[in-house]
């Protein structure tokens, strides 16, 4: 009943605070593009935001690409079509990694459904910032798709926060997989205020506990492939195995969880995650992949560079942008690339690419019911240091003067560090990585070399102290957050 009584508090409060008109352009736009009628028998009313930065109850509608039929068959190497027909829901499909992987899989003969609030586009609104390459709506973009590959992808807009539209679309969509992207992903954002801290682990954790209902209720055999972070292991002094680690103390031996410690709320909202989905594999046998990935890099994927209009995000901006992403900028326009820190802080990475492959071999590969398998997903590990040179190397091969600079660090963290993880696992099953130094200039120069006019410097500066968060809430600007 407390429970009730707290969501019936939430939801009107969001519903007091979301513009109705924001609603009608979200169904008008869907309907623009749509080739068959919504899913549901209902259409939830408001599409707008939750208090300031999610959605409270978005329209429960399915869409589907428009697909021409004399199209060509889709981009050169894409064709084959492995994936034999199964059924992935791709959760946060609009984002980053969700993009790329729901592009990837559907080339390959996965039947495709997004699902996503689009709330990652909001937060750009609201605190002005702007992805380096230009994207387009997401309905443009599986439009677009359809046409040049003959392939639908569905659409879902809403938030799987919201139970009733969640369970709709989980109903109508019946996925053999459900791929997870769909949470605020952002360490400097979760740490801006108490606002955004709240948010980030109600959202993540609640998102993630109906997933899991959904599956357990509506499909039991369902697959759940869920992207942790590597943030959850913090920098341990010893080498960080993946998932899990014997140990024997006072003449006993255990298998168990890999200790955790979570730099911002954001790392530790995932680590709640993992705990919560370790404990639904045990107690109602539904199979899990976590996936602990590192940064990834790379806006190259061969799906997303075969239209402009299917061209993924690149966020450089100081609350959404990594290390690498912000040092490949700089680069481009003549910044110094700053250095957070003593610039030790080591960590694992990825190409976008091998992340798209990664989810496609979990998918492939499906943990046994009752299990939580957790794979560590990444290739190679760099400090900040090994990047700044790195970029400074391959910039200055393209006649671009690389400077740097150390600046303090705005984050709570060890600056030099032991850091040894394991990774085998997603290699075994296949995995053949692409290496950074071979992807720096094709995947990441060329893009901040070709939108640099797009760059707005103020936001490369650090936004967000993690010793500054406070309880008032600041939203005018990135720039202007960390200065309050």
């Amino acid at each position: 009943t407390n429970l009730n009584m707290l969501h019936a508090q939430h939801t009107q409060q969001a519903a007091s605070r979301c513009s109705r008109q924001a609603a009608s352009n979200v169904v008008s736009g869907l309907n623009a593009h749509s080739t068959r009628m919504p899913v549901a028998s209902r259409q939830v009313q408001n599409a707008c935001a939750r208090p300031r930065i999610h959605s409270e109850r978005a329209s429960s509608i399915m869409a589907q690409s428009a697909a021409t039929l004399s199209a060509p068959a889709g981009p050169a190497g894409t064709a084959s079509s492995n994936g034999g027909g199964t059924r992935v829901m791709i959760i946060g499909g609009d984002g980053y990694c969700g993009w790329a992987t729901a592009l990837h899989l559907s080339a390959r003969g996965y039947k495709v459904c997004i699902v996503d609030n689009l709330v990652r586009r909001q937060f750009d609104l609201q605190l002005g910032l702007e992805t380096l390459t230009p994207i387009a709506s997401i309905q443009d973009r599986i439009r677009r798709w359809g046409e040049i590959s003959g392939n639908h992808i569905e659409l879902a807009i809403g938030d799987i926060c919201d139970w009733e539209f969640f369970g709709e679309a989980f109903k109508s969509f019946d996925p053999d997989s459900v791929v997870h992207f769909g949470e605020q992903r952002s360490a400097p954002y979760s740490m801006i205020d108490r606002q955004r801290a709240v948010y980030t682990q109600t959202n993540n954790v609640v998102g993630t506990i109906n997933v899991l209902y959904a599956i357990k209720e509506l499909k039991p055999d369902c697959h759940l492939v869920k992207l942790g972070t590597m943030g959850e292991y913090g920098t341990p002094n010893i080498d960080i195995e993946e998932g899990f680690i014997t140990i024997n103390h006072n003449g006993r031996s255990d298998t168990l969880p890999f200790p955790k410690q979570g730099g911002s709320f954001y790392h530790l909202s995932k680590i709640h995650d993992s705990h919560n989905i370790h404990f639904a594999t045990k107690a109602w046998k539904i199979a899990a992949t976590d996936l602990n990935q590192g940064v990834v890099y790379g806006v190259r994927t061969e799906e997303c560079s075969s239209d402009p209009m299917l061209i993924n995000r690149y966020d450089y901006d100081g609350i959404f942008g990594t290390a690498l992403n912000r040092f490949v900028v700089q680069a481009a326009v003549g910044h110094p690339l700053t250095i957070y820190g003593k610039g030790g802080q080591t960590r694992g990475y990825l190409d976008i690419r091998d992340t798209v492959r990664c989810i496609q071999i979990a998918i492939d590969n499906a943990a046994n019911k009752g299990e939580m398998r957790v794979f560590n997903q990444f290739t190679e590990m760099w400090s900040v240091n090994d990047l700044a040179d790195m970029v400074t190397k391959e910039g200055n091969r393209l006649g671009l003067n690389v400077q740097k600079s150390n600046v303090p660090n705005p984050r709570v963290e060890s600056e030099e560090h032991y850091y040894n993880a394991k990774n085998t696992k997603l290699q075994d099953l296949g995995l053949k990585p692409h290496l950074l130094q071979d992807s720096m200039v094709d995947s990441l120069l060329e893009f901040a070399i070709q939108y640099k006019d797009r760059v707005r410097t103020e936001l490369i500066k650090p936004a967000v102290d993690w010793r500054k968060s406070g309880t008032n809430p600041k939203v005018a600007s990135a720039s202007a957050s960390v200065s309050k």
